[in-house]
């Protein structure tokens, strides 16, 4: 059971690498990757980010919110960022971007299949909305977790601040919390993909076994 669990991931991993040689695959990976991830370090400090935002509008200062908004993204590869909560970010925002971009082939894929009757038509429909709402899971898990839980500025810190009182144990609650949910996600995220992952090696390795066979067919 374990080791066919294994093999599987192995395959899915395999698909993601073939899925990567398509160029449909970047699109979706390279938008969600860009959103998500500034959408996180906007995150990183709770509502503040966005609070500043609002005022530099309201006074037109439109420099300052696009400078609020390249600081995020940069901070998807690490600037201003301690290694731990950078790293644990990177893998969800990796994670997250590979999740969309295999649920748009699968659904892709199902749209070009004229038998919409067909068992694997089904197969991969199923494990596209499955996908979906996995992945839309995954994304709400990192986005509540998200901050620096290593100094427990994370967007719980707010909430349970305001519970807590203010006390200095709701930081560290914070960051423990916002661990644990990450931790969740990540797990969450590797499931989701073993199953997308398998489902678009199967559909690459039958799509090519289908060529092959059409092209013998006109040239036996």
């Amino acid at each position: 059971m374990i080791l066919k669990w294994f093999d599987e991931l192995g395959l899915a991993f395999r698909g993601l690498l073939l899925a990567t040689t398509k160029r449909s695959f970047w699109p979706p990976f390279c938008i969600t990757f860009m959103v998500f991830g500034t959408l996180i370090n906007l995150l990183s400090n709770g509502f503040s980010s966005f609070n500043l935002m609002g005022a530099s509008f309201a006074t037109g200062d439109l420099v300052g919110v696009l400078r609020i908004i390249g600081s995020a993204f940069l901070g998807i590869f690490g600037l201003g960022k301690a290694f731990g909560d950078f790293f644990l970010n990177l893998m969800l925002i990796l994670l997250q971007s590979i999740l969309i971009s295999l649920i748009f082939f699968v659904r892709r894929h199902n749209q070009h299949l004229t038998k919409t009757s067909s068992v694997s038509t089904k197969v991969s429909q199923n494990a596209s909305v499955d996908g979906f709402e996995s992945s839309a899971l995954v994304a709400g898990l990192a986005v509540l977790g998200s901050g620096c839980p290593t100094c427990g500025t994370t967007l719980l810190a707010p909430v349970l601040g305001t519970i807590l009182s203010g006390t200095s144990s709701a930081v560290a609650m914070a960051g423990a919390i916002s661990l644990i949910i990450n931790a969740i996600a990540i797990i969450l995220a590797i499931f989701v993909f073993k199953r997308l992952g398998f489902m678009t090696y199967a559909i690459i390795k039958s799509e090519r076994y289908t060529t092959k066979q059409e092209a013998h067919e006109k040239n036996p």
